[in-house]
């Protein structure tokens, strides 16, 4: 006998609806990817340092040009709002006060990994190529490497690159903005 399981997918409108009914508290770490809600892993000091050396590194040379939006959700479709470590999104007058970002409104997602580089690998980088995300980074910690993504074409990103601590990365929205993995890693 094969035992079935039974999914319940969920919609974007159905998880806040969830958080705001109070079935979700506003402290669990969850994000809703392709209709299921997924667990996120515990932040590690090598995760959050890295995040933060970023945001601050970032900072400065995108003032007035990009809002740097940590942690915090956009949403891609109806079925998934993940939470990338760092979002470079277009300014809008209201901070995104009246909705989370859509895909047309990000720059750049930065999912920084210590444990889920597989998961972020295999599950959110096709899911921001699906949606279009023009730049994604993905830093490993471990490896001390950052995977950079971009040019999606039919949910595949066509130029992926693996660079090291002895190079520098530009962002393709701002090319003027470089860092250099060394300061990073």
């Amino acid at each position: 006998m094969v035992l079935q399981l039974i999914r319940h997918q969920f919609t974007v409108k159905q998880f806040h609806q969830m958080a705001e009914s109070g079935i979700l508290s506003e402290n669990e770490r969850v994000e809703l990817i392709r209709g299921e809600m997924i667990d996120m892993s515990p932040i590690g000091t090598r995760h959050s340092g890295c995040v933060l050396f970023l945001t601050n590194l970032l900072a400065l040379p995108l003032a007035g040009r990009a809002l740097i939006n940590v942690q915090n959700p956009v949403e891609l479709n109806e079925t998934s709002e993940p939470q990338p470590d760092i979002a470079l999104l277009k300014p809008r007058p209201d901070f995104y006060r009246n909705s989370h970002p859509q895909p047309e409104d990000i720059f750049l997602l930065i999912e920084v990994a210590d444990t889920t580089v597989k998961y972020d690998r295999e599950v959110k980088i096709p899911l921001y190529a699906e949606a279009n995300i023009p730049e994604v980074w993905l830093v490993d910690v471990n490896q001390e490497i950052i995977e950079v993504y971009r040019n999606s074409l039919e949910g595949i990103y066509q130029d992926v690159q693996k660079l090291t601590k002895n190079q520098s990365l530009s962002i393709l929205a701002f090319p003027d903005v470089s860092i250099h993995l060394s300061e990073l890693f």
